[in-house]
């Protein structure tokens, strides 16, 4: 399953780039939309709650199980 996640992972990388930039990117509309300030932190943890709740919908979706590991991979390069 890691294996898949890290494949999946840099197909990701090449067809968005940069994660962190991307998420950085995330962070400043979601900050416009809000009103207040959002970090590309807040922005993986945000992300990680939406497949969290996906997967008590279905635990057996590999798909969002996939996704958690890539955000919480992702998390430590956005908080560099």
């Amino acid at each position: 399953m890691l294996r898949h996640a890290a494949g999946v992972m840099a197909e990701r990388d090449a067809a968005y780039g940069d994660p962190a930039i991307s998420m950085a990117a995330v962070a400043a509309r979601w900050s416009l939309t809000l009103g207040r300030r959002v970090t590309p932190a807040q922005v993986v943890l945000c992300m990680l709650d939406l497949k969290l709740v996906r997967l008590a919908h279905d635990p057996s979706h590999r798909d969002s199980a996939t996704d958690v590991i890539g955000y919480a991979a992702l998390l430590p390069e956005v908080t560099r």
